[in-house]
């Protein structure tokens, strides 16, 4: 205890010199592959809020949702103690998804429009799943876009894609890459 005592009543007795700090070197910032979004409180850009789907059985959609994929349960709206509304967040991030009951006779056909849901531990995700009871046709595979891709459905037939696509998801196009990557001795493999 006396020494820490002298150290500081010598350091405080110390004259201060100001000392100069060397400039500092340029260097050139790399630039992000993500650029940050500005915020949508000015009420000037739009933003995504969420995607709706509608399914026959909410709960047994929230079953797969929540229970095989992860998503977070934000909001469960009954009517006459049914399930009828959920809203789900995802469970790596902000975005949310909202499950609608459809109504009577109508269509689960959702053509032209499909969940991308992205993992970078995509095989080990799958495997996850697959031991969940999830059927999944063929496993995670390379496209020739350069992103790695399952395709599932959900109970209502609604298909999902499940990939990875690391630095190339911005990218504008990576069908230059993807051609390099079909030429290689594991794309041939697969």
């Amino acid at each position: 205890m006396a020494k820490a005592k002298t150290k500081k009543a010598k350091s405080a007795a110390a004259p201060k010199t100001r000392k100069t700090a060397a400039k500092p070197k340029k260097v050139a910032a790399k630039k992000p592959l993500v650029q940050a979004q500005p915020e949508a409180a000015s009420g000037e850009k739009l933003t995504f809020n969420h995607a709706m789907i509608y399914v026959k059985d909410v709960t047994r959609a929230l079953g797969f949702y929540r229970d095989m994929l992860g998503f977070k349960l934000i909001e469960d709206f009954r009517y006459e103690n049914q399930s009828v509304y959920a809203r789900l967040r995802a469970p790596g991030g902000d975005g949310t998804i909202a499950l609608h009951m459809a109504g009577p006779g109508a269509s689960m056909v959702s053509d032209g429009v499909r969940l991308y849901l992205e993992i970078q531990d995509l095989d080990g995700f799958c495997r996850k799943l697959q031991s969940k009871g999830m059927y999944i046709p063929q496993g995670p595979r390379m496209m020739p876009w350069g992103w790695r891709h399952v395709y599932v459905n959900d109970p209502d037939g609604h298909e999902i894609s499940l990939y990875w696509a690391g630095e190339k998801r911005m990218q504008k196009t990576v069908m230059q890459a993807a051609k390099t990557i079909e030429k290689t001795p594991l794309a041939k493999g697969r």
